[in-house]
């Protein structure tokens, strides 16, 4: 990335000259890069991707903490804020006139373009480590859904009593390893075959718990659960209550948040007409509607079924053990879509690096040299720095393989500054919004209650895996 993050369009047809461009301007975009093909659906398969992850597996052990009516409610209000929010973001893509301004490739280049100074450096800072903990967290989530298959054929083979106990390490390290294969493809457009059949397996893993949901609230009965939830009775202290609550928005905002590679997937997305941000606004509607309705059916459904003693991960924590085939179909479909998502995740801090990287060294041929075989490119630089990213991941999630708290602690984090405050920042430095004009405080006021939920969902998730840590033993894969 350049220094000012910036290029003028006599820069970028440049660098389209040196990739072998100058021949061809009809395959050139305004800014010199090679013409986008993305469509509405297209973005689509990238966000679905994003958003419909293995944190719809903990929305039922969240419902399970709050209850019928703040659980229902919670899911609505974060839907709301995040399909708002994402508006904002979308207009941000360009900077000055909408069509043909100026193009931020980044979400951190939006912020440096709206916002600038110590704005740009905090930005970055979260952004980015929070990409390498969903890394971390998607390893985890990956492994423990291979572990499942394994101990679901252990139950139904020696009853469901036997401990079939089994590490997880292995898995991970199998993840790792595909990740790092999938890791040299270079960028977003090269991967939106990857994303729908993330996407697909989304669908189908969410679509299995939905429907053992429905079956076992049928065998049942009726519905399980309460109005407000776990109660603070025998083996679940007042304290551990409060905890588990806010560790349950931290759960749910973690399923929401999706914003900071919004504007990467926004990137794709052909030129005008209609406006990139015409075609965002509307892949993020589809997106975020399409999605909340399967967040609330397996969040309910899971929550009806099982009611206070729902599991944090619906389809590993065995609250269902027949039919054992389908809750292997499901967990494997968890396990492709990971792989898809972890790269969808990942690309915005692989090309950050790599841009900052190239510009560093301009000339080198360990950054610049490549072979292409399909869509996979491989390089010195990108096979030496992602490998090295993969095994970093893998050994932090062997360190810390806690699904549920991992998952509540990134969502609470990240919610708040990526999804919210620099969206509406930069949305409001855009239109040039009066300060404590009625928008401006609405705005800001969005702003603070967004932050206040953070701080909370963060507090009760550092709780449980405190909790977690005493009882783990690093390496152990258990």
């Amino acid at each position: 990335m350049a220094k000012s993050g910036h290029r003028s369009g006599e820069e970028a047809l440049e660098m389209s000259v040196e990739a072998g461009n100058h021949g061809d301007a009809a395959r050139l975009d305004d800014d010199g890069r090679p013409r986008r093909t993305g469509t509405m659906w297209t973005a689509s398969a990238h966000i679905i991707t994003a958003v419909i992850g293995a944190g719809v597996l903990s929305l039922a052990w969240a419902m399970a903490q709050l209850g019928w009516a703040p659980g229902l409610v919670a899911m609505v209000v974060f839907a709301a804020i995040s399909y708002y929010t994402s508006t904002l973001l979308a207009e941000c893509y360009r900077s000055g006139d909408p069509v043909s301004g100026k193009r931020n490739y980044t979400y951190t280049e939006a912020v440096r373009a709206f916002l600038g100074g110590a704005k740009v450096q905090f930005c970055g800072v979260i952004q980015y480590a929070n990409l390498v903990g969903i890394a971390i967290g998607y390893t985890i989530a990956a492994s423990i859904s291979m572990l499942a298959i394994k101990r679901a054929d252990c139950f139904h083979d020696k009853g469901h009593r036997s401990p079939c106990r089994s590490s997880s390490n292995p898995y991970m390290i199998l993840f790792g390893a595909v990740e790092i294969i999938f890791s040299q493809i270079p960028d977003f457009d090269q991967i939106w075959w990857l994303s729908i059949v993330a996407a697909i397996m989304s669908f189908t893993y969410a679509t299995i718990g939905l429907s053992l949901g429905v079956s076992q609230t049928i065998s049942n009965g009726g519905f399980r659960g309460s109005l407000t939830g776990v109660a603070a009775a025998a083996g679940v202290t007042s304290t551990q209550k409060v905890w588990r609550s806010l560790q349950a928005f931290g759960d749910i905002s973690f399923a929401y948040s999706y914003a900071y590679i919004l504007i990467e997937i926004q990137d794709t997305i052909k030129s005008p007409p209609p406006s990139e941000s015409t075609v965002m606004k509307r892949a993020t509607m589809v997106s975020v509607a399409t999605t909340t309705l399967f967040y609330m059916l397996c969040g309910c459904m899971g929550y009806a079924a099982f009611g206070d003693d729902a599991p944090d991960n619906l389809l590993t924590g065995f609250g269902f053990y027949e039919p054992f085939w389908l809750l292997d179909v499901a967990n494997a479909a968890i396990v492709v879509h990971l792989v898809g998502a972890y790269q969808v995740f990942c690309q915005p801090l692989f090309a950050f690096v790599e841009t900052r990287a190239a510009a560093r060294w301009p000339g080198s041929r360990f950054m610049a040299r490549e072979l292409r075989v399909g869509p996979f490119a491989f390089s010195v630089f990108r096979l030496t720095w992602r490998t090295a990213f993969v095994c970093l991941t893998t050994v932090v999630a062997m360190l810390l393989p806690f699904f549920g708290d991992v998952v509540g602690l990134l969502g609470a984090v990240s919610f708040w500054p990526l999804t919210v405050y620099f969206p509406v920042e930069m949305y409001i430095a855009q239109q040039g919004v009066p300060r404590w004009s009625t928008r401006w405080v609405c705005l800001q006021t969005l702003s603070v209650a967004c932050f206040l939920v953070s701080v909370a969902g963060a507090i009760g998730s550092t709780a449980g895996v405190i909790d977690a840590v005493k009882i783990h033993k690093p390496f152990s894969g258990y």
